[in-house]
C-alpha cells in the first residue's frame, strides 16, 4: 500500500499554485512546449572563417571565448560595463576584465561587482562600498552594498550601452551570483541598457535537479532570486532567458521586461550531462569556501544542513562543505547515526586534521559521493536537521524567533518542511518530503526545457 504524505505536506501541496508556469507545484501535467523565448543569440560566423576553439584537451569554450572568437560582435562600438569576479576568466585562465579592456572596438568604462568583490577580496556577507579598481583604474560599483539591494542605479548606468555579465555559478539556488545577475538585468532593462550574458557551465551538470522548490513568500533577494528547486540544473545563461521570458521573475514592469534587450553568448562544446571535471576547465574559486569542485558538490550536499541546528561545516578549516562534525557529541555516536541513514549514492569516512591552535587531531566525517546518479544532493541536509533535533537537548527549531525562522526559510524554501521540523523535530518524515520534491521537480525539469540552450 503506498505511503501517504503527512497531513502537513498534503495541505501545503494542495494549496500551491504553479510557479511561473514552469515548476511542478500542482498535479497538472506540463504544458506543451512554448515557443522559443525572444532572446537574441550571437550569430556564428561561417564555418570556414572560424578557427576551432575546442579540442580533446579543451572540449568546452566559454561564452567569453565565443565572444572573442566572433569579434566581440554584440558589443563592438559600444561603451560597456562588466559584472564579474575572479572566476570570470576564459578557457585559458585569462581574466574577462583584461580581455574586454583590450578588445578592438570595445570601450570598457566601469565594473560591477557581486558578493566577495571584483577580486574576491571580501568575506561572505561583507557589505562593501563603491571604489576604484587598483589594477585598472576603473570605477567599481558594488552590487553588494546594502543600498540599492543589488540593482545598478540610473546614475551608475549613465553613458553605458551594455552591461556584460560573466559570473560562474555553482548550480545551487541560494548561491548569490545568479541573484546579482537577475537584479542587474532589472536595473538595465528599466534604464534602456542592453544585457549581454556570457554563458558558463553548471558544474553539477544540466541534468541534476533536486530539493525543495522555493515557496512564493520567500522569493526575492540574492538567495531566492529564482523559484526553482534548490539544485536547479540550468546554466546562468538559461536562467537569464527565464528571467527575460517568464512573468514575475524580474521585479520590474512587464513593459520594461518586454522592451529589455538580452543577448546570451552560448558556450561551444558543453552538453547537459557534463559535470565540471568533464569540461577540461580549471576551477577558479568562486568564494573562499568553494575552492574546488568537491566543495561545489558539498555546498548542495551539506550547506543547508550545517547552517542551523548544531552541525559544523568542514573539519577545522579543511574539507569545506564535505566534512561534518557536531560539537559535544561523541565521534562514534555521530558516525553510527549518519551511517544508519543509509542514503543512496553517498558514504562517510573518518578524516583527521591538526587543530591550528593546539595541534591535536580534529576528527570529523567526510561525505563521499560514490554513485552520482543515485545521489540526491539535498537529502542529507534534510536528515541533518532532523538529526540535530535528536542530538540537541531540545528541538532547536521550535523556539526560533520570526527572524531566525525566516533565515531558514529563505534558503530551504519549503514552509511545510520547516513547520513540520519545528513541530515534530526528530519525528519528521524526511523520506516523504524527498518523494514529494522529486515528483514536483520532474515536472519542473520538463517545463524548464523551454529555456534550454544545450542538450
Amino acid at each position: 500500500m503506498p505511503r501517504l504524505l503527512p497531513r502537513s505536506i498534503r495541505r501545503a501541496v494542495s494549496s500551491l499554485a504553479p510557479l511561473l508556469g514552469l515548476i511542478g507545484c500542482s498535479a497538472t501535467p506540463p504544458p506543451s512546449p512554448a515557443p522559443a523565448p525572444s532572446v537574441r543569440a550571437v550569430a556564428p560566423l561561417p564555418a570556414p572563417a572560424r578557427r576551432p576553439l575546442t579540442d580533446a584537451a579543451h572540449p568546452v569554450a566559454l561564452g567569453i571565448d565565443v565572444l572573442e572568437d566572433e569579434g566581440f560582435a554584440p558589443i563592438r562600438g559600444k561603451s560597456v560595463a562588466l559584472l564579474t569576479h575572479p572566476a570570470g576568466v576564459n578557457m585559458h585562465g585569462v581574466s574577462t576584465i583584461d580581455i574586454l579592456r583590450h578588445a578592438p572596438g570595445v570601450h570598457l568604462v566601469a565594473l560591477f561587482s557581486p558578493e566577495h568583490g571584483i577580486r574576491g577580496e571580501y568575506a561572505a556577507s561583507t557589505i562593501y562600498p563603491d571604489h576604484i579598481d587598483a589594477r585598472t583604474g576603473l570605477p567599481v560599483y558594488s552590487l553588494y552594498n546594502g543600498i540599492n539591494k543589488g540593482k545598478p542605479s540610473r546614475s551608475e548606468l549613465k553613458g553605458i550601452d551594455a552591461v556584460v555579465i560573466d559570473l560562474q555559478d555553482i548550480g545551487s539556488r541560494s548561491y548569490t551570483f545568479v541573484g546579482s545577475m537577475k537584479m542587474c538585468m532589472e536595473g538595465c532593462f528599466e534604464n534602456g541598457v542592453e544585457v549581454v550574458v556570457l554563458d558558463r557551465p553548471n558544474p553539477l551538470s544540466g541534468l541534476k535537479v533536486d530539493g525543495p522548490p522555493l515557496d512564493a513568500p520567500w522569493a526575492g533577494g540574492l538567495v531566492g532570486a529564482f523559484r526553482v528547486p534548490y539544485v536547479h540544473g540550468l546554466t546562468i545563461g538559461e536562467l537569464a532567458r527565464m528571467a527575460k521570458t517568464a512573468p514575475d521573475v524580474l521585479k520590474i514592469s512587464d513593459a520594461a521586461r518586454n522592451n529589455g534587450r538580452l543577448t546570451v553568448v552560448p558556450m561551444r562544446g558543453w552538453r547537459r550531462a557534463m559535470r565540471w571535471p568533464d569540461t577540461g576547465l580549471t576551477w577558479i574559486p568562486t568564494s573562499p569556501y568553494i575552492p574546488d569542485f568537491a566543495a561545489v558538490e558539498g555546498y548542495a550536499l551539506t550547506g543547508l544542513g550545517t547552517q542551523w541546528g548544531g552541525f559544523k561545516n568542514g573539519i577545522g578549516t579543511a574539507y569545506p562543505f564535505r566534512g561534518i562534525s557536531f560539537h559535544g557529541v561523541r565521534f562514534d555516536v555521530l558516525e553510527r547515526e549518519l551511517k544508519a541513514l543509509n542514503l543512496p549514492g553517498i558514504g562517510f569516512r573518518r578524516v583527521s586534521v591538526p587543530d591550528p591552535k593546539t595541534g591535536k587531531p580534529d576528527l570529523g566525517l567526510y561525505v563521499e559521493i560514490n554513485d552520482w546518479d543515485q545521489w540526491r544532493p539535498t537529502e542529507l541536509s534534510a536528515c541533518l536537521l532532523r538529526l540535530a533535533c535528536k542530538l540537541n537537548p531540545r528541538n532547536p527549531f521550535s523556539a526560533m524567533t520570526p527572524a531566525e525562522a525566516r533565515s531558514v526559510l529563505i534558503y530551504w524554501g519549503s514552509t511545510a518542511f520547516y513547520n513540520d521540523l519545528a513541530a515534530h523535530g526528530s519525528r519528521v518524515d524526511v523520506e516523504a518530503y524527498v518523494r514529494d520534491w522529486q515528483a514536483r521537480n520532474a515536472i519542473y525539469q520538463e517545463q524548464s526545457r523551454r529555456y534550454w540552450i544545450y542538450y
